[in-house]
């Protein structure tokens, strides 16, 4: 008896601020079948919250689907680490989407999640950008977006709190003897996730 066919699927997140206008794309591909797409807004969210906004949306209609194979594309590194074991999910927003997506996971035979460079995820990336366009045209031109001053206030309250907590973190498990404790490397690596995922690397 033949293995289920897999279902390709790249998931997008995007935010316009972060926190700001946010967007979730998926596109799945099948054996002999068109492209299944989809992308919405999630009104005001940060860029991680739209990343796993778009991987419980695309497990719940990779289910609709029938599809008990799945291997999820995304360019997060932070949201693939995190599915994957390799970070803890500190942020509380994050850790119920987490747990929702992990949820979902179960009902398939497996889930790979991998990381892919942005170029590798265009597609995904262009419907999450053209979803956001269509929001931005919706809105009161005096209400388009924050100012930048408002916008780098934000992403930069974002960027210290979630560096902060990854710091604080390690300094605990490290402080414990902890033999689950992340390397000086992994922390730097995390740290560099949260910086990309925000726009400063």
């Amino acid at each position: 008896m033949s293995k289920p066919a897999v279902l390709y699927i790249n998931i997008d997140g995007a935010a316009r601020g972060n926190p700001g206008p946010a967007a979730y794309a998926y596109v799945i591909a099948r054996d002999d079948h068109p492209l299944v797409e989809e992308a919405g807004c999630l009104g005001s969210a940060t860029n991680n919250v739209a990343e796993y906004a778009a991987l419980v949306k695309a497990l719940a209609r990779a289910a609709e689907l029938g599809g008990r194979r799945l291997v999820i594309r995304s360019d997060s590194e932070l949201l693939v680490k995190q599915m994957n074991g390799v970070y803890r999910v500190k942020n509380e927003q994050l850790r119920d989407l987490f747990d929702e997506a992990r949820e979902l996971s179960k009902q398939f035979d497996s889930v790979a999640i991998l990381h892919v460079p942005r170029a590798d995820n265009s597609h995904a990336d262009r419907l999450c950008n053209e979803a956001l366009d269509g929001q931005a045209n919706l809105l009161p031109a005096a209400s388009k977006a924050p100012s930048r001053s408002a916008r780098k206030g934000l992403r930069e309250q974002v960027v210290r709190e979630e560096a902060v907590d990854c710091l604080k973190a390690a300094a605990g498990a490290w402080s414990h003897g902890d033999p689950r404790a992340p390397t000086p490397e992994q922390v730097w690596d995390q740290l560099w996730s949260i910086l990309e995922e925000n726009g400063l690397a």
